[in-house]
């Protein structure tokens, strides 16, 4: 970090008025030029108080300051998501190499608890990174691996003066009730939660980047474009939620069942109904595929029905059922597909058979038992065949 610029985000609290203590006491000796932005939100009636109380602290360390009024737009955000999201604008503009922020071990540990609440992926459960970008910048989090009371105990050993925010008083706000509710709580039986969770996270955040090169290789071999390291980032983040699905040259990703699953990206064209009058093979362009009539005996469609009824090809349209055990009563067409595994989205683009307003056949399902062969007699056995370019 010799010779590079180094801002330290400084709110006035207790977190941030001790980074910027030990990195002004660390400079000398690591040779960065360091500096401090205060970023006031207005949204606390003492927020002019807490940027004077920055730039007195700051004047009396001979650290260069600097104060941004954001105005926070809340929007479909939380206040907290706003707040922040208004204050890495402003992290943004400032020309430096380099912003340190005081983030520290209990942060880390309440993001996790936060996060995995929520559902995250491995993304939201690998926390904040010691190190990351932001646009062009370097972002930092040196106090990450240190716990809330060494950091009080190192500001009471230098006397340092900080200011309380009211609003850390507010468990309406959701990280305010983990610290001061859950967090006492899980103390009580997990003495180590914190630092569990944190190395929980460390965990998370390799399997993450085992994720991201695999991503990277898939991608290599295919022939597509490599995506930026801030695209492949929300490619995994988007992913990682349940149901994402997201494009990149021409191919979609798709997540089902813990598996990413690729394909060609494709319009879908509505399809309108095939009539089927025995052929041994039924192109289906609109589909991508063809289905193939084999003849067979027993366990197919019994011959003789094609000389008596009329069949058709259609799409799911909801309800469906199917019944492929003679023994066993009909089930929805849903929780066939859900049981074999079938992703969501191939099954609204399957070809299905049809008799009028019976179902038939559905591939990887089978035959309906009312219309399935019996023994050795003459029987016709569908075949999707979907295209795989």
């Amino acid at each position: 970090m010799r010779g590079k610029r180094v801002v330290v985000g400084l709110s006035g609290g207790l977190d941030s008025v001790v980074l910027l203590h030990v990195m002004q006491g660390l400079a000398p000796q690591l040779g960065y030029i360091l500096s401090a932005i205060h970023v006031n939100h207005g949204l606390s009636p003492n927020a002019n108080d807490w940027q004077r109380f920055c730039r007195a602290f700051c004047l009396g360390l001979g650290v260069p300051f600097k104060a941004v009024s954001v105005k926070v737009k809340k929007g479909n955000l939380g206040l907290e998501a706003a707040a922040r999201a208004a204050r890495r604008a402003a992290f943004d503009k400032v020309r430096v190499d380099a912003i340190a922020l005081a983030h520290h071990l209990d942060d880390q540990a309440e993001t996790v608890l936060f996060n995995l609440l929520r559902g995250t992926g491995l993304a939201g459960a690998s926390g904040m990174p010691a190190t990351g970008r932001l646009g062009t910048k370097l972002l930092l989090r040196p106090l990450l691996g240190v716990p809330r009371g060494a950091i009080r105990a190192y500001a009471a050993e230098h006397r340092l003066g900080w200011i309380e925010d009211e609003s850390n008083a507010d468990e309406s706000l959701t990280r305010n009730f983990i610290r001061r509710r859950v967090g006492p709580l899980l103390e009580t039986k997990f003495p180590r939660w914190r630092e569990n969770l944190a190395r929980a996270a460390r965990h998370f955040a390799g399997a993450e980047l085992d994720a991201q090169a695999m991503l990277r290789a898939y991608l290599k071999g295919q022939g597509l474009r490599a995506p930026s390291e801030a695209k492949l980032l929300e490619m995994l983040k988007q992913l990682g939620s349940g149901g994402a699905q997201v494009a990149h040259d021409g191919v979609v990703f798709r997540r089902y069942r813990g598996k990413i699953i690729p394909a060609k990206a494709s319009n879908d064209v509505p399809f309108k109904p095939r009539a089927w009058n025995g052929e041994r093979r039924l192109s289906l362009p609109t589909l991508r595929g063809e289905l193939r009539f084999r003849r067979v005996r027993g366990q197919g469609i019994k011959s003789a029905l094609l000389k008596k009824n009329s069949f058709q090809v259609r799409l799911r349209s909801g309800g469906e059922r199917l019944r492929t055990d003679a023994r066993r009563p009909s089930r929805t067409l849903k929780n066939l597909f859900q049981e074999a595994g079938v992703p969501p989205w191939e099954r609204e683009r399957m070809p299905l058979l049809f008799c009028g307003d019976d179902l038939v056949w559905a591939p990887g399902l089978g035959v309906d038992a009312k219309f399935l062969s019996a023994g050795g007699e003459p029987a016709i056995l569908p075949d999707w065949r979907p295209c795989v370019s």
